[in-house]
Order: structure tokens, then C-alpha cells, then sequence
């Protein structure tokens, strides 16, 4: 077990609101003094620290350094993490590990389960999934684009401390294609630690016979009308009311 601060960070995108919300209801539900961060394009826009060229084509935002369509707002955001968390503690601090998550999950347990199974000798901890999607549009329309390593980077724990990560700065996190950035382009194999897969349990893509700690609907979720039968959605509702009372 680590020993270590431990910051929780949720992708924000404001067309899937109920989802984050819901994401974080799911953790609170746990520990109602956890603190939660949001990942917000815009915020992170203003403050300078993502700088990488974003526009609108057919009415979907599109990232100029991947020449690719970016199916949330916190696609290439995600990894500009660290640096967040680097000025949080103002260098004279831990950074401890930071867990990101995509905001189309649902959290069973509480995450401090998570924690005790961090090891401070890798610089990131994530399910290794082999996730090979059969089509090319997922969640309300989205790009489905397949890729090595594909939902790793979706739900992963971040060890802001290692000397591997000192890699990602400004700089990498703006300048790279999006694919290098989910694919751990500035890690070494072995600095990737594995988390077992009911820590990102994905509907479609993990075994059915696992009981997820963490559902993640990659493909999309009860939020939008293709996918309000989708597995654990019942769950997910319930959430969503107690939220509405």
C-alpha cells in the first residue's frame, strides 16, 4: 500500500454532465469529504497550460496535432495531470499518485480499496486491456478509433513522484499526437504497473463473469438513448435520482 497523497481527477465534457455527476456521487457515496477534481477543457485553456490547436469540423472538436477527431472534451487533457498537481504542492510537497478517470464510469467500492494495491515503484497503474472494437462510432456519434493499448488511459493512477513522468511536461502533453499520449509514449514498459480488470470493467470488452469495482461504458452510456439497458444502468439511475431530490 502506498503511503502517499492520493488526488482523484474526473474528465469533464459537458455534453455527458449527468455522467460526471453521477461519477461523482458514486465516490462520494464512500467518502463525503473526498476530493474531487474536475479535468475542464476550458479551465485549462485559460490558466495556459493546454495550448494544443482545437477547432470544430461537422460539429465535432478536432485536435490539429492528431489530425483527428476527439471523442471528449478531456481526450489529451488527461495527461496534463501531473503538472496540475505539480503546481498544486508548488514543488515542496509529494505529489503522491493522482487516479484519473473518464466520466462515463460508476465506482462501486470505495477507492481507497484502490489505493492499498499502488506500487510507488511504477510511474502509472491501469487495467491492460486488449480492447479491438468491432465498429467506427461509439457513444452519441463519436469517432471510434482503435489503437494499441486502447482504454488504458481511461481509468489509470498516476505516480506524480516518479522520475519517469517528469517526461510529461507542457511541452510533450501539447505537442504529441494523441495516440502517443494513450499509448505511454514517454514510459518504458516496465514502468506500467497492472491493475486487475474490475478496476475498469467495460461492458463488451471485460469478462462478463467479473464483478466490476469501477464500470466504465466506453461505448456509451445510460445517459444516451441507444444504451439505457446497458449493463449496471438500473445502478446508475439510482444514483442519478438520489442526486435529483
Amino acid at each position: 500500500m502506498s503511503n502517499k497523497p492520493f488526488r482523484i481527477f474526473i474528465g469533464f465534457d459537458p455534453r455527458e454532465y449527468a455522467a460526471f455527476a453521477v461519477a461523482k456521487e458514486s465516490i462520494r457515496q464512500f467518502d463525503r469529504h473526498v476530493l474531487i477534481n474536475g479535468v475542464v477543457l476550458s479551465d485549462l485553456q485559460e490558466r495556459g497550460l493546454y495550448t494544443r490547436p482545437t477547432t470544430m469540423r461537422l460539429g465535432k472538436l478536432w485536435d490539429e496535432r492528431s489530425g483527428a477527431y476527439m471523442s471528449t472534451e478531456f481526450a489529451n487533457s488527461r495527461f496534463l495531470i501531473p503538472e496540475i498537481v505539480r503546481r498544486q504542492t508548488m514543488d515542496w510537497s509529494p505529489g503522491g499518485w493522482a487516479l484519473f478517470m473518464d466520466c462515463d464510469v460508476m465506482t462501486r467500492v470505495n477507492l481507497y480499496q484502490l489505493r492499498e494495491l499502488l506500487d510507488d515503484d511504477k510511474a502509472l497503474m491501469c487495467v491492460k486491456h486488449d480492447h479491438r472494437p468491432m465498429g467506427n462510432i461509439k457513444m452519441d456519434g463519436q469517432v471510434q478509433t482503435g489503437y494499441a493499448r486502447k482504454n488504458w488511459s481511461s481509468v489509470m493512477a498516476i505516480n506524480c513522484d516518479h522520475d519517469a513522468n517528469r517526461l510529461l511536461t507542457l511541452e510533450l502533453v501539447n505537442s504529441r499526437p494523441g495516440l502517443d499520449l494513450h499509448q505511454f509514449c514517454w514510459l518504458a514498459d516496465e514502468d506500467i504497473g497492472e491493475l486487475q480488470p474490475e478496476w475498469n470493467w467495460i461492458p463488451g470488452v471485460s469478462d462478463s463473469a467479473v464483478v466490476p469495482k469501477i464500470v466504465h461504458w466506453s461505448e456509451g452510456g445510460p445517459w444516451f438513448d441507444n444504451f439505457k439497458n446497458a449493463p449496471y444502468a438500473d445502478e446508475w439511475r439510482a444514483h442519478l435520482t438520489r442526486l435529483a431530490r
